[in-house]
């Protein structure tokens, strides 16, 4: 008889919260320069605590410490790639979960080599907007910079191959949020145009998304939470904050007012199989 095959459920996500709120993992940011303040606010407003560590020697000893390491490659040089290889060799020595965030993968050649480099030390998750996801398996994309020109569901068949290569999980992000694994995909169609707004946000995500990857029981369900959490902060800062200066501050105190109910009501998730 043939098995239905897991899926990931709404109360899955509250799990993660109620989890991530209890344990307050520690994430190491290793992050671009444009986007520290908001990457270490969004991980404070959603109940994690976030450290910068940037040399190569503190990032090794530090990133075996924290409870999750993040890649992001927006502003790559010399040394942050340096402290980056150590830092992802201590975190996986140590056993703890590292995300890759490939900005502007596919439009600029140095970083698209060096995320492919450190795509063998397989991350824990890797998150990126559809033209990055495309770009960082080796297709052709329309992106531009950190912008993607591709949809996420054209991403997908790119995922797939993250996913087989890393074994482990995949967000795609846009209009309609992916979290796919080898078992599964989750659809989140939450979300707002503003979130595409205010620089820093998309980062920031992936900080979200270690700090969910930190405390989940599995990877696609870290993927999903940091979309979903994003997603329905950025509908309800919305609301109330139409304008991207107020909307950025409005999105900060959505995230700290995020709760199981208000997840529960307003979760759009679907599971494409």
């Amino acid at each position: 008889m043939a098995q239905n095959k897991p899926t990931v459920t709404v109360d899955d996500i509250v799990r993660v919260l109620e989890t991530l709120r209890e344990r307050r993992p520690l994430v190491h940011c290793m992050t671009n320069e444009v986007v520290k303040d908001i990457t270490a606010n969004i991980l404070l407003a959603i109940g994690a605590s976030p450290a910068m560590v940037e040399h190569a020697e503190e990032a090794a000893e530090f990133a075996a410490i924290a409870d999750a390491l993040l890649i992001n490659v927006g502003t790559l040089g010399t040394a942050q790639m340096e402290a980056m290889r150590a830092a992802i060799a201590a975190a996986t020595l140590a056993g703890k979960p590292w995300v890759l965030d490939p900005v502007a993968v596919g439009a600029i050649s140095l970083r698209t080599r060096f995320s492919r480099e450190i795509l063998a030390q397989r991350p824990a998750l890797i998150r990126g907007n559809a033209s990055e996801i495309i770009a960082l398996a080796g297709r052709a994309g329309k992106g531009r910079g950190a912008d993607s020109g591709d949809s996420a569901e054209h991403a997908l068949d790119a995922a797939a191959q993250l996913v087989a290569q890393t074994g482990n999980a995949v967000l795609v992000t846009g209009s309609v949020d992916y979290a796919l694994d080898a078992a599964r995909t989750l659809a989140c169609a939450n979300g707002h145009p503003l979130l595409t707004r205010v620089t820093g946000v998309g980062c920031a995500q992936g900080s979200l998304a270690a700090a969910c990857v930190a405390v989940a029981p599995a990877k696609i369900h870290g993927a999903a939470a940091a979309a979903v959490f994003m997603a329905i902060a950025g509908e309800l800062a919305a609301a109330r904050a139409p304008r991207p200066g107020s909307f950025r501050t409005a999105l900060i105190d959505e995230l700290d007012r995020l709760d199981a109910d208000t997840i529960r009501k307003y979760a759009k998730i679907e599971n494409r199989g």
